[in-house]
């Protein structure tokens, strides 16, 4: 074994075993997880400041110390899981006004175990039986607007969405097979086909309503149940500052016990979406907080951040700064705005926000205007204080001041003109980690401008893109249910040959390649298409 490390002369040179086993050691404490402040680096892993929200790639929120206090409490002892859920459940109910609840494994696991209970409800052969819904109910209504990346957990349960636009496709969208409603929380659910307009023809027909409000503030009493709707899901590692992997399902309590028997411990779809003793505690500890917090103050010490920022970035010259008010319950906190003139300071917003995340500290923001292929004139960062800790602002501000002040930029780059004409359809593989994919361009192009078609193996979207020089640039976003899958290219291009990466966004990457496509004559000749 110690050969894998050590040569013969090493050992003896070092002083025999005893010191090849003490470097062992050494190596081994050097890669050692440390429990204490510096938790993430000791593994290698940068943590990030979060002026952005609550976005769960970035880990949410951080815990109150309460809900920690609760998680490791509950973790000291044995409990059964049902007779926890019933106790959480009557407490909960007293907390929010609402009938019951349930703690999930994050607000996506509430979708699917309260679809799965309007499903198949709490009967033992129909839950065994999902996602196979032959033979029940299994579509489920919903606002186009309310259509989003999430309701893929609904769709797990087997269910199939029925998209409507107005009051009429609404009615008319029921049958025998409507097993429940869905509406997205946010401004969409107060239009043409929002909850005030659907809950009442619901109620007639005796089909539950769920509402999405992960990201929302919790009302008391519950805004959603109020105006109609039958249960609401949260997400408990968000605003609320439960745990990360935890959510709420609230409203009426037979289909809210009855989403319990879907999740875990029973054996059932949601087996797979666990939310252990800890979990439940933590998050019933944090909405005993919630009821308890100072919002009042939360705000003001949001707001006060938000000074410290502009006061400092505001010292720069061309630099102006504006407070933004939240519109709607999600990610609810005002935001800053900083603008400045990008063509005269020489950096975008772009690349202010790209340097501030690659920089020390790692700063992540709620977004930036102004790049290269948007025009740098009307540029900007925005900065979220909602998930920001004590501290956080005056290290922000000075970066963001270091970034904007760090000195002559270099001068952009002159666009080149292309070196070829692309026009007519590619041939194009995608490879990914695991597998490949035969897709397909269709291009149009004017100067060094794109626009055309991109067709994958099942969807089609359009795209448009940039080349300069030999550089090609290609970006498409394919849809499919409720959500899109987005494509950006980037390579080389030869007069008949395309290669580079692709970013899949949460995806990864992959590699491409493409090949003008070649089109046959008869007798079996072929000949490209020709360059226009």
């Amino acid at each position: 074994m110690l050969s894998r490390f050590f040569s013969r002369r090493d050992i003896f040179r070092g002083g025999g075993l005893l010191a090849a086993f003490s470097s062992l050691r050494g190596q081994t404490a050097a890669n050692a997880l440390r429990i204490g402040p510096d938790i993430y680096e000791s593994i290698g892993v940068r943590p990030i400041i979060n002026c952005k929200g609550t976005f769960t790639i970035i880990s949410g929120s951080q815990t109150l110390p309460e809900v920690k206090q609760a998680m490791d409490a509950a973790s000291r002892h044995y409990v059964h899981l049902d007779e926890l859920m019933d106790g959480v459940g009557r407490r909960l109910a007293e907390l929010t006004q609402a009938d019951w609840g349930i703690v999930t494994c994050g607000c996506a696991a509430a979708l699917a175990h309260a679809t799965a209970a309007c499903i198949a409800g709490a009967d033992p052969e129909k839950l065994q039986r999902l996602p196979d819904t032959t033979g029940l109910k299994n579509e489920v209504i919903a606002p186009a607007s309310s259509r989003n990346v999430y309701d893929h957990a609904i769709r797990t349960t087997g269910a199939k969405f029925i998209d409507v636009r107005t009051k009429e496709e609404f009615i008319n969208a029921f049958s025998e097979r409507t097993a429940m409603i869905m509406v997205l929380a946010g401004p969409g659910d107060s239009g043409p086909v929002g909850l005030p307009v659907l809950a009442p023809i619901a109620r007639e027909k005796g089909v539950p309503i769920l509402v999405d409000a992960a990201a929302e503030r919790l009302t008391i009493p519950n805004v959603h149940l109020l105006r109609g709707a039958t249960m609401v899901a949260y997400s408990g590692g968000k605003c609320l500052r439960g745990p990360q992997s935890a959510g709420l399902l609230l409203g009426r309590k037979d289909l809210v016990q009855a989403a319990w028997l879907h999740s875990a411990p029973h054996h059932a779809l949601g087996r797979p979406m666990k939310a252990g003793k800890e979990e439940i505690m933590g998050m019933l500890a944090a909405v005993e907080a919630w009821v308890k917090r100072n919002h009042e103050a939360e705000w003001n010490e949001w707001e006060s951040w938000l000074q410290t920022i502009a006061d400092r970035v505001s010292q720069i010259d061309g630099v102006t700064t504006q407070v933004l008010q939240p519109e709607g319950l999600s990610n609810n906190a005002p935001r800053l705005q900083i603008s400045w003139d990008g063509e005269k300071s020489g950096i975008s917003g772009e690349a202010a926000e790209k340097a501030l995340y690659e920089g020390t500290p790692r700063i992540i923001l709620a977004g930036s205007t102004g790049g290269r292929r948007t025009g740098l004139k009307a540029s900007s960062l925005t900065v979220m204080p909602y998930m920001m800790m004590p501290g956080d602002a005056p290290k922000v501000a000075d970066r963001i001041h270091q970034v904007l002040t760090a000195g002559p930029k270099p001068p952009l780059k002159a666009k080149l003109p292309p070196s070829v004409n692309v026009t007519g359809q590619w041939d194009v593989e995608v490879h990914y980690s695991v597998g490949k994919a035969s897709h397909r361009f269709m291009f149009e192009q004017k100067d060094g401008e794109l626009l055309g078609t991109h067709m994958g193996e099942f969807l089609r979207g359009d795209v448009r893109g940039t080349i300069e020089g030999d550089e090609v640039w290609v970006r498409s976003s394919h849809r499919y249910e409720g959500t899109r899958i987005g494509y950006e290219f980037v390579g080389r291009v030869t007069s008949d040959m395309m290669e580079g990466t692709v970013d899949l966004g949460e995806y990864g990457s992959a590699r491409w390649t493409a090949a003008r496509h070649q089109y046959g004559r008869p007798g079996g000749t072929v000949r490209p298409v020709k360059n226009v």
